[in-house]
């Protein structure tokens, strides 16, 4: 589920992240491998092209994406650090897989692991927060997957969650879900996949995102996170995962704060998910828009009571 804050969390302005961040608007430095059915992203005019949408909204807003298959990058707003919310619930279950295979956990934590990802459970993800150590079992697996931008708050927090408070930037997110694709190897295959499998079923009202810029015969496997900030009654929405296409996986992440509430702050994420994987696609889905979500399931199969 979604997350109350009980004070809109300030940016966080230390340690200097790992890896320096690439400019808003333009692709990293390596240079993408490039095939004839694989245009390239230009990477100013999709900036202009995400500048005017995102015009006169008042939203700020960060997105990355990488064609896996290719290795085309695309950063938008890069040194942006903004709130998880329930995205980080995906970091939270990787971390525990780095100390402990699916395959040994015992099955209150598989559950947990299930309604967390599946339905956004809190309590759950709160239990599962503890396993892995809060913040600084966080940290340590954060590091190991490469994100020097991801910082969760120290402590336990009162009546909120602290891991729908991290921050994080678009690129780390990408690089995770990079991870979980199988690009670099630092979780098993099946552990892998287990996660993705998760990320495919969640319940259908929660399958919004970046499911909006997915093309006939795709598939998305996705985490969506919502902040509802108690100090200036704003929203922070995030949605992040793996859209598979024949011949392309895409890791993409949008990050948004500040929006007048949740339904704007999915139009948001929708709009610019839509927009930076038409420029990675050549042009709009043949269809003409993204397609509902794929492989979301109802919740009567988690109906079990919190």
């Amino acid at each position: 589920m979604g997350v109350t804050s009980a004070k809109a969390f300030p940016m966080s302005r230390s340690p200097v992240p790992t890896e320096e961040p690439a400019p808003s608007g333009e692709a990293p430095k390596e240079e993408p491998r490039r095939t004839a059915a694989s245009p390239k992203v230009v990477a100013s005019r999709l900036t202009r092209r995400l500048d005017r949408f995102l015009s006169g909204r008042g939203v700020r807003v960060a997105a990355a994406a990488r064609d896996l298959s290719t290795g085309r990058s695309y950063v938008y707003h890069g040194d942006l650090r903004l709130p998880t919310a329930s995205v980080s619930k995906v970091d939270i279950l990787m971390a525990l897989l780095l100390d402990t295979p699916w395959r040994e956990l015992d099955a209150r934590t598989r559950r947990d692991a299930e309604r967390m990802i599946r339905i956004s459970d809190n309590a759950a993800a709160d239990r599962l927060y503890e396993r892995i150590g809060l913040q600084d079992g966080l940290a340590r697996a954060n590091r190991r997957f490469g994100l020097g931008a991801t910082y969760a708050p120290p402590g336990r927090c009162a009546g909120l969650y602290c891991w729908g408070i991290t921050q994080t930037v678009a690129e780390d997110q990408v690089r995770l879900v990079g991870i979980l694709a199988g690009h670099r190897d630092l979780l098993p295959e099946g552990d892998r996949e287990q996660v993705l499998g998760l990320m495919r079923k969640v319940v259908a009202r929660q399958a919004w995102g970046i499911s909006a810029a997915v093309c006939d015969g795709g598939r998305v496997a996705l985490k969506n996170g919502w902040l509802h900030h108690v100090a200036n009654r704003l929203w922070a929405v995030a949605s992040v995962g793996l859209i598979r296409e024949p011949g392309h996986d895409y890791a993409v992440a949008v990050l948004t704060e500040d929006g007048p509430s949740k339904d704007a702050g999915i139009a948001v994420a929708e709009g610019t998910a839509r927009r930076v994987l038409a420029a990675f696609r050549g042009g709009e889905c043949a269809n003409g828009a993204g397609r509902p979500p794929t492989g979301a399931e109802d919740q009567a199969a988690l109906s079990t009571s919190r």
